[in-house]
């Protein structure tokens, strides 16, 4: 935590900073989700230039406004990202209202951390969190292109010819996909495992153009998010990313 949020007058709103909603501000600080913010703002927890604000709507300077939680002055936080080796089985949510494991069951408690894009109950691998939901956002806009490397084992196994026509003709809504590099990693017989490298994330992409070509999907695990590999974490584990991988995260959004 660096530098504070200061009120400065110097600076034009109208043409140099443009205003946020306080409950979006304290998110992209870092310190808890939009829904969490709501909640400490309603509930007087929150001031801005020592007045209590109540309306998580109200439009404040993102960096010239002094913003206190608790009495405590606003402090942007360091960018945190975490590692989860995702289980099948688990859902990507904070709570769950019939009562399934969550993969918040398997983070620590004490740090507010969002996931960086979804993972479905039945599908497991490598699935990111992190406390800066714009840089998030950033690595999940379809424009960045920022590739994701799934295994999949399939029954019946696909011919050569077949996983051509997925990897460049596939159609999902009535539209085409991206381009996507498909190819086997061997075949037992009755069944086969491919490795898939996305260049987009449509909802369960995969799952659904092997649903079209009449194929049933036993294992999808994610094992890659660009140059970043799940590598050796066991199933159900987590790390923080080192300064080396968060830069080659950074690297594949700017």
């Amino acid at each position: 935590m660096k530098h504070p949020l200061k009120h400065s007058p110097k600076i034009r709103q109208d043409q140099k900073d443009p205003l946020h909603g306080l409950a979006r501000i304290l998110s992209k600080a870092g310190l808890c989700s939009r829904s969490i913010a709501n909640d400490w703002i309603r509930a007087g927890r929150v001031s801005v230039n020592n007045q209590v604000i109540r309306n998580p709507e109200a439009r404040f300077s993102l960096h010239h406004a002094e913003i206190k939680v608790d009495d405590k002055i606003l402090q942007r936080g360091e960018r945190l990202v975490l590692m989860l080796h995702k289980p099948r089985g688990y859902i990507t949510t904070r709570a769950d209202e019939k009562n399934r494991a969550t993969v918040y069951d398997l983070l620590p408690a004490d740090i507010w951390l969002a996931p960086v894009g979804r993972l479905d109950q039945a599908s497991s691998g490598l699935l990111l969190f992190s406390n800066d939901p714009e840089w998030a956002q950033q690595l999940l806009d379809p424009e960045q292109h920022v590739s994701k490397t799934y295994h999949v084992q399939i029954r019946p196994p696909l011919s050569a010819p077949a996983l051509e026509q997925l990897a460049t003709h596939s159609v999902l809504d009535g539209e085409v996909c991206l381009p996507m590099q498909v190819r086997e990693l061997r075949c037992g017989g009755k069944t086969q495992w491919l490795e898939f490298i996305l260049q987009e994330g449509r909802n369960r992409q995969i799952r659904r153009v092997l649903q079209q070509a009449d194929v049933t999907v036993l294992r999808l695990l994610r094992v890659a998010i660009g140059e970043l590999a799940l590598g050796e974490l066991p199933s159900g584990q987590w790390r923080w990313l080192s300064p080396r991988e968060e830069k080659q995260l950074r690297s594949s959004v700017y």
